[in-house]
């Protein structure tokens, strides 16, 4: 299977194993998660889902939801009050302590408020996306308001990160997220503890939220090229380089 036939066998996979009618749930950003909102959206249109509310995390997921017909609510609204039965999103990368990093759509704030509400969390990936630590490949991306770029730059680096302003790609200057921030991506040299520096970069005065998701242990659904989905509910993915 290509990469995008992996992408729609997991996202659909999230949605027929762990979504049932009158859920409330939350849905994710990025190439993966799509498929999920495109699978939800196919069984309401059917009748086999209904009393869905479903709570977007970026932009792009209001637009696709808003095609297909998916009825959108906030966390805020008094229908959800702040809890939800499950969330589906991808991620970037996992470790194999099921810490994920996410926010290379630059949606990660929403994206963790919403996971954080929820009861349940489901990760759809690819197998390309488990590694041994976080943050050496793939960058953990840190939201933060401008006005902070220069001295949060500088606690990042005292805390041994590569930081980078990610910038925008059909435009001058650097990405803006939904929220009106910016977006530092930061690497590091060696293995971090990544529950420890998720605590660590949210006590940088003028950081939003960063993307690396410890405080919730996801269930993971593995795309593999064979055509296989496995699911992951512990400590058990194997270590990769």
């Amino acid at each position: 299977m290509d990469t995008e036939q992996i992408k729609e066998r997991v996202g659909s996979r999230a949605v027929d194993d762990y979504v049932t009618s009158g859920m409330k749930i939350g849905l994710g950003t990025g190439s993966t998660a799509v498929w999920a909102v495109r699978r939800l959206g196919e069984l309401l249109a059917k009748g086999a889902l209904k009393d869905i509310l479903a709570v977007p995390t970026s932009s792009q997921t209001i637009m696709e939801c808003q095609d297909l017909g998916i009825p959108l609510r906030s966390v805020n609204d008094p229908e959800v009050s702040g809890e939800l039965d499950l969330t589906i999103d991808g991620a970037d990368e996992v470790d194999s302590s099921l810490f994920c990093t996410k926010g290379g759509g630059g949606a990660l704030l929403i994206e963790k408020i919403v996971a954080y509400s929820s009861k349940r969390f489901i990760i759809v990936i690819d197998e390309n996306k488990i590694v041994s630590n976080l943050g050496l490949k793939f960058p953990v991306p840190v939201e933060v308001v401008r006005e902070a770029r220069v001295p949060a730059t500088k606690a990042m680096e005292h805390l041994g990160a590569r930081v980078e302003v990610r910038m925008a790609l059909k435009k001058m200057g650097p990405v803006i997220t939904d929220n009106g921030n910016i977006i530092l991506d930061i690497r590091f040299d060696g293995p971090i503890d990544p529950m420890e520096m998720e605590q660590e970069l949210n006590h940088i005065p003028g950081v939003v939220e960063n993307g690396l998701f410890t405080r919730i242990k996801p269930i993971v659904l593995v795309g593999t090229t064979s055509g296989k989905v496995q699911r992951y509910t512990s400590d058990e993915i194997p270590k990769s380089e």
